[in-house]
């Protein structure tokens, strides 16, 4: 057992455990929420008004530990010997770790070179077995799904229940943390498990804020109404053009009135740097989608008023690669020698 309890602890009255499911924890959940008066001035907002839950500080580095702890928990109550993913690198990340952790075989169908370096790396170190799949994330999908069938073996993905009732105890953490639910959520959209499970938490709190989901530009089925081909962004973890949870994401648009909207990737890149360069928080371009939502609609003059919350899915290391985008300005002197700052 972790040396902190964990979220499935923390929560269990309001989980589906028994007292015969095993805790297989990390130590996940009780993340920051950070006030961000610089974006909320961006987007034509009062202090005070806007903050970020940084779900990076899970102990992957993303949220998918919120939901992983119970599906790894509860495929070990049933008797799995393994468990298996597609992933655009979070979830394989996740599912590589618990599964260690559990003692149990990890099998991740990841699309070839579409995965980015952090994510891959955590998969590789903590175990798991990889399958690349000469495709996008939703073929890797269909494939994992009948590996699962075959092999007997848990699937991990949003579609397994577990996942969206580990997940949705972000939103009973938010209230805990302001005193109240905010008036708006505002949250990045991939296979859209994650909307769904934030408003299944929020409507358990008997809460009702208003839900804004993003998608990126160039994979947005949600916005367009119809699934994308060939889904093209540089925020991979959202890079999906079928989402599983299509409807729970749709539910929740509509039962909140809230909406679902699409920036582009400069947009994302901009609110991306904006976070770590002005308030210190540095998160995955995907997980920027939630603010670069509120600041397209700040300079639209639209960002609905009362109390905001951004959440940021993962940790800004996961994908190293596109801060090379950004030259450092670097001086170089010699050694002992004065320098004027």
């Amino acid at each position: 057992m972790s040396g902190t309890p964990g979220l499935i602890a923390r929560w269990r009255d309001r989980l589906p455990v028994t007292a015969r499911t095993p805790l297989i924890t990390l130590g996940e959940g009780n993340t920051p929420l950070v006030r961000v008066d610089r974006v909320a001035k961006a987007a034509g907002l009062p202090p005070g008004s806007v903050f970020v839950k940084v779900e990076g500080a899970n102990p992957t580095g993303s949220f998918k530990d919120r939901g992983m702890t119970l599906a790894i928990s509860k495929a070990v109550e049933s008797g799995a010997t393994g468990v298996l993913c597609a992933s655009t690198g979070n979830t394989s990340a996740s599912a590589a770790a618990y599964a260690a952790r559990a003692g149990l075989r990890c099998v991740v169908f990841l699309p070839a070179g579409k995965v980015a370096a952090g994510k891959l790396s955590q998969a590789v170190m903590h175990g798991a077995e990889i399958v690349e799949v000469a495709g996008n994330f939703d073929e890797a999908l269909v494939m994992a799904g009948e590996a699962a069938k075959t092999k007997g073996f848990a699937l991990v993905n949003s579609s397994n229940p577990f996942r969206l009732q580990g997940q949705k105890t972000a939103a009973f953490e938010i209230i805990e943390q302001l005193g109240r639910a905010p008036d708006n959520h505002f949250i990045p959209v991939g296979n859209a498990g994650n909307i769904t499970a934030y408003w299944m938490g929020y409507k358990e709190s008997g809460a009702k804020p208003r839900m804004f989901g993003w998608q990126a530009a160039g994979a947005a089925p949600l916005v367009s109404g119809k699934a994308v081909k060939n889904p093209s962004t540089l925020a991979t973890a959202i890079r999906i053009g079928c989402p599983v949870s299509w409807n729970g994401a749709i539910a929740a648009r509509d039962e909140s009135g809230g909406a679902i909207g699409k920036v582009t990737d400069a947009e994302i890149l901009a609110a991306y740097r904006l976070l770590s360069s002005t308030e210190g928080v540095f998160c995955e371009p995907s997980s920027a989608a939630s603010v670069a939502g509120l600041l397209k609609l700040g300079r639209a003059r639209k960002a609905p008023a009362g109390l905001t919350v951004c959440v940021l899915t993962g940790n800004g290391l996961k994908d190293p690669g596109i801060t090379a985008r950004w030259k450092p300005k670097i001086r170089r002197v010699k050694a002992g020698g004065a320098i004027k700052l």
